[in-house]
């Protein structure tokens, strides 16, 4: 009898330690991402922030190349100098891949107005224009507050050259002026268009940027203004005094050119196949630097990657930072990523883009199933120390959206956006918009998320 209840004692006692060792298990993946990674996180962000590094690097491409527009020299001395000194960093791989990017060139521009006092206007073709004649083009100007405005006043926008005062509310809503204004002041028998700047302020400083023609209208020139001087054509049409101006563009496009996406990598430790990818575009427009957008963001993912592999750690899965050139006027850097790494599609676990300005980090946005969402959450969670925790539902990014639309979550870095639009695709985009600890911070922030994705034992379901 006493030999029974040893052996029920030892079972039972057997079946309690088995349900505790369960509920530890159970307990220590619970605690996977808030505990287990919250002092790897901390060396991260301080690693991150004991120097300038990320800025200073920033300042020498920005300082040194100048803009950096898709099939420009600038562009490419700027990539040859990022694949050098990347190789100095000792990653494990850093190559290029081509792309076919388109070329558009700006050459010289103007608008002047003649009437009803002479003054040159400040003025930048949006990407893709056509250009004017060579003695440009003149006329009396309209004033139009919208596109219904527009059709209300087709009659009146018959031989004129129609400014569109579209007042910005928020970027994905006002800038369809820009991009579609020429094509619909065509279908009104306008010879040009001229549109407000999309941004909330203005220092005179007129903002360039895509633009598209409909393939059934005929293409006529289009261009950016000011704030001030959209405000002015109208308060002159208000009074009654036909404003006239003239409208000179010499841009062009030329063959497509040869460019590159850049890519260095951490190798996994255990999982190697499986890929965290993040980063931004190397690619900017002709004015400004390009230094918040995107330059910023390229030496963020640079830099976190630096810090990692000098801190010694080796997550499981690989992490590859790609700069994605072309952003601005074609995409075509990450839709060819997309075809090129068709076969690894499968294995990217998490995608990450930085373009939103390198600013005081928020924390991330995210793009994908309701799971990854929780588990998204979390890992931003460990941000907190630097009060960049927030997850928000998003989409990530333009570059990587070709790979999310093949099923790879997505996230994107959000900062503080108050002034990026007030310098977004202007001549103001330089360095002296940034400040060395915030683009640290935003560094911080790619760091800690990429390594703990790469390394964490799930992986963010993708339904």
């Amino acid at each position: 009898m006493k030999k029974y209840i040893i052996i029920l004692i030892v079972a039972i006692i057997s079946v309690i330690g088995g349900t505790a060792y369960a509920v530890l298990t159970e307990s220590n993946e619970q605690q996977t991402i808030k505990d287990q990674y919250s002092d790897i996180a901390a060396k991260i962000i301080a690693g991150s922030l004991q120097d300038s590094n990320a800025y200073n690097r920033l300042s020498i491409m920005c300082d040194t190349y100048g803009p950096r527009l898709s099939g420009s020299q600038n562009l490419e001395k700027a990539i040859d100098w990022i694949v050098a000194t990347m190789k100095k960093d000792g990653f494990d791989t850093v190559y290029t891949e081509p792309v076919k990017v388109p070329h558009w060139v700006r050459g010289n521009e103007s608008l002047t107005l003649n009437a009803p006092y002479s003054k040159q206007i400040s003025v930048l073709g949006l990407g893709g224009t056509i250009a004017t004649p060579a003695n440009g083009v003149t006329g009396e100007v309209i004033v139009v507050r919208s596109f219904d405005d527009l059709a209300s006043k087709s009659k009146q926008a018959n031989g004129k050259i129609v400014v569109f005062n579209v007042p910005f509310t928020k970027y994905s809503e006002t800038v369809r002026y820009r991009v579609n204004g020429a094509s619909e002041a065509a279908k009104h028998g306008a010879i040009a268009s001229l549109v407000r700047s999309i941004g909330p302020a203005s220092l005179n400083t007129p903002h360039t940027g895509g633009m598209r023609y409909a393939d059934d209208v005929k293409k006529i020139p289009h261009a950016a203004i000011s704030i001030e001087d959209a405000e002015m054509l109208d308060r002159q049409c208000a009074l009654g005094l036909k404003p006239n101006v003239t409208l000179k563009l010499e841009s062009k496009f030329l063959p497509d050119a040869n460019s590159r996406n850049v890519i260095a990598e951490i190798r996994g430790s255990e999982k190697p196949e499986e890929i965290v990818v993040f980063g931004g575009h190397i690619d900017s427009w002709d004015v400004g630097q390009g230094a918040m957008d995107d330059g910023g963001g390229c030496i963020a993912a640079w830099e976190a990657l630096r810090v990692i592999k000098k801190l010694g750690l080796r997550p499981k899965r690989t992490l590859r930072v790609c700069f994605w050139t072309n952003e601005e006027n074609g995409l075509m850097g990450g839709k060819t990523y997309a075809k090129l790494h068709a076969k690894e599609i499968p294995n990217h676990v998490l995608a990450v883009e930085s373009d939103a300005g390198t600013f005081k980090p928020k924390g991330f946005d995210f793009g994908g199933s309701a799971k990854g969402m929780e588990l998204a959450k979390e890992i931003c969670s460990l941000l907190g120390m630097i009060d960049a925790s927030a997850c928000e539902e998003g989409g990530g990014g333009a570059d990587i959206g070709p790979i999310m639309e093949l099923g790879v979550p997505g996230m994107g870095l959000l900062v503080d956006d108050s002034k990026y639009f007030n310098y977004h695709h202007t001549n103001a985009d330089m360095m002296d918009k940034l400040n060395p600890r915030e683009v640290a911070l935003c560094t911080a922030s790619m760091a800690v998320l990429t390594y703990v994705v790469a390394d964490m034992p799930k992986k963010i379901q993708r339904k």
